[in-house]
């Protein structure tokens, strides 16, 4: 269905953008080879994509594709803008005509109102919808320089963000105790199997006490792991590797919501790919770290976030048998969970992931600013209310668009410190 409603989508502009063009003055869009290579672009555009989410293509050819559907919708969608811009100021010009000719109260006032040549046509130089149709096309083009870069530079470049965690009642055994987050692998995006390990070696190098995953593995089903199970079984830690799953991890995407023989086999598979690399897969539960005589909880639910996405995790019984533990710290994939239902708790921090910050921004030390702010309220990096603290990883892979922009790829080194 969403590919069936790009494909119109993109029918719609093009169809929008043709005719506009068909329109100006420039000469060879009204050339027969113009309308083959316009539409035949198109059709071949769509073809691919419908192929590459159909059929199990090799994953470069797949990233290729969906690059060039993502930077091609991008720049027609910014020209449609200019586009709807321009027939709007004509569509108020037309009625200004009209309504000025109905005010005249003579023949000749009419018939000299009607002389008088419009304002869109100038004695020299071209018209003001043909000026904007033609920087239109430039303006729309714009984008795929900084949205390629993003995609050659920005899509692997693993950066290593550290964070000081004050907890009060933290045991002083796990004063600088560290620990590693990762999020949103989303497997199913990568062609850079090179890369992807580099990523990992640079958190291995971090020597971190434990490591936690927040959720999204894949894209949509399990086997999307495959290439790429070996490289993360790699993730390693003396307290050891503790994960939980996302909203893609279910295989709503690619099964639907309701419940199929094949979905929950799917799931199996997911839950069984994390037992296999060696990741302690938390289900609504919860473990124990020890330090010496000191210890914490670690506590992991299923997905759970507001809106549309799946409502699956169950954090009281995810807290059962930590009521003694001073300090509790949570595993939980969408940051939306946290004011929505842990701040009820006693959990004293937890970790998410799931925005991406849109893969696309600005963050610095002191600032930060992404269209995700504008759908979450907590997006990215530290939050705290109170004594209660969120944490939002930025995730480790991408989705949709194959690269990032200012919002790079997030390696978090956590180290715990007592108030």
């Amino acid at each position: 269905m969403m590919i069936i409603i790009n494909a119109l989508l993109l029918f719609l502009f093009d169809f929008y953008i043709f005719n506009a063009l068909r329109a100006t003055k420039i000469k060879f869009v009204k050339k027969k080879w113009f309308a083959l290579l316009w539409w035949g672009y198109s059709a071949t555009l769509l073809t691919g994509v419908f192929i590459s989410f159909k059929f199990n293509i090799p994953l470069t050819y797949r990233s290729i594709i969906l690059v060039a559907f993502f930077l091609t919708a991008v720049s027609k969608f910014i020209y449609v803008l200019i586009l709807l811009i321009d027939d709007i100021r004509r569509g108020g010009v037309w009625l200004k005509r009209v309504i000025n000719t109905k005010k005249t109260t003579s023949v000749e006032e009419r018939v000299e109102e009607l002389q008088k040549p419009l304002p869109e046509s100038p004695k020299n130089g071209i018209t003001r919808s043909e000026f904007l149709l033609k920087s239109g096309i430039v303006v729309a083009s714009l984008p795929i320089i900084p949205l390629s870069w993003g995609i050659i530079s920005g899509a692997y470049d693993y950066r290593i963000r550290r964070q000081r965690l004050v907890l009060p009642n933290l045991p002083k055994g796990f004063e600088g105790f560290t620990i590693a987050q990762i999020s949103d692998v989303h497997s199913g995006s990568f062609y850079n199997k090179r890369a992807v390990l580099g990523g990992v070696e640079m958190l291995l190098g971090e020597k971190p006490d434990a490591v936690f995953f927040t959720g999204d593995l894949v894209n949509n089903v399990a086997s999307e792991m495959r290439d790429y199970q070996d490289i993360f079984s790699k993730v390693k830690a003396d307290h050891g590797v503790f994960s939980t799953l996302g909203n893609h991890d279910y295989g709503d995407y690619y099964f639907g919501k309701e419940d199929s023989p094949a979905k929950r086999k799917n799931l199996q598979d997911m839950i069984d790919t994390h037992k296999v690399m060696g990741w302690d897969l938390l289900m609504d539960e919860n473990r124990t770290i020890k330090v010496g005589n000191d210890e914490i909880s670690i506590v992991g639910v299923q997905n759970w976030g507001t809106g549309r996405f799946p409502k699956k995790g169950d954090i009281d019984k995810a807290l059962l048998g930590t009521e003694d533990k001073s300090v509790k710290l949570l595993l939980s994939h969408d940051p939306s969970h946290w004011r929505a239902q842990v701040l009820d708790t006693d959990v004293d921090a937890m970790f998410a992931g799931h925005t991406h910050g849109m893969q696309f921004g600005v963050r610095g030390e002191n600032f930060q600013w992404s269209p995700a702010k504008f759908i979450y309220k907590e997006w990215a990096g530290l939050y705290k209310e109170g004594q209660k603290q969120l944490y939002v990883n930025t995730g480790y892979g991408f989705l949709g668009y194959p690269g990032r922009v200012g919002i790079l790829p997030e390696i978090t080194i956590f180290e715990l410190v007592r108030a």
